[in-house]
């Protein structure tokens, strides 16, 4: 039984020296390579958004350590990024949301898209529909997001993600956690 055991913490120690904590390594440097277009320097350091359980409960948006951070320059917040992913046809794809400082987005970018089709919604021009939203703005596909002929299912979930995630960040902000 001991044996059992060891094994099992042994096999749990490995898994966390595998696979870490934060972000993977690849969609990692995609997240700061956008940072750094958006902020202008690489200089930044990314923390962990912590948020009670009790309250993440009742989130939209799920909020882990592994994928909403505040940017600090020094002591400073300059903005936030969340990186998630959202279902597609099929498969997920992996994107990532950038707020200034008052949590409005400024950017936002698919960073992998794992379909065939539907890929249109890593557009920029698609994207910045998204811009100068905040906690207090809901958006939907049928009324103030545009589809994209052949993304249906990508464009409602993209959409359906970041109205969750706007309403989470407005959760967040009433309850002073941001």
């Amino acid at each position: 039984m001991k044996n059992g055991n060891k094994v099992t913490g042994f096999i749990l120690v490995l898994a966390l020296i595998l696979f870490g904590f934060g972000l993977p390594q690849k969609l990692k440097k995609k997240v700061d390579k956008e940072v750094e277009k958006v902020f202008g320097t690489n200089d930044l350091s990314m923390t962990s958004i912590e948020v009670p359980n009790s309250i993440n409960a009742q989130l939209p948006a799920k909020i882990t350590s592994d994928n909403f951070f505040k940017l600090l320059e020094g002591d400073r917040i300059v903005g936030y990024i969340f990186v998630d992913n959202a279902p597609s046809k099929t498969a997920t794809f992996d994107y990532l949301v950038v707020f200034n400082d008052q949590l409005s987005v400024v950017h936002s970018k698919i960073l992998v898209y794992r379909e065939e089709y539907g890929g249109e919604i890593g557009s920029k021009r698609w994207l910045q529909q998204f811009m100068g939203k905040t906690g207090r703005d809901r958006v939907d596909y049928e009324t103030n997001i545009d589809g994209i002929s052949g993304a249906t299912i990508s464009v409602r979930s993209m959409t359906n993600s970041m109205d969750n995630l706007l309403q989470t960040v407005g959760i967040l902000q009433e309850k002073n956690i941001l």
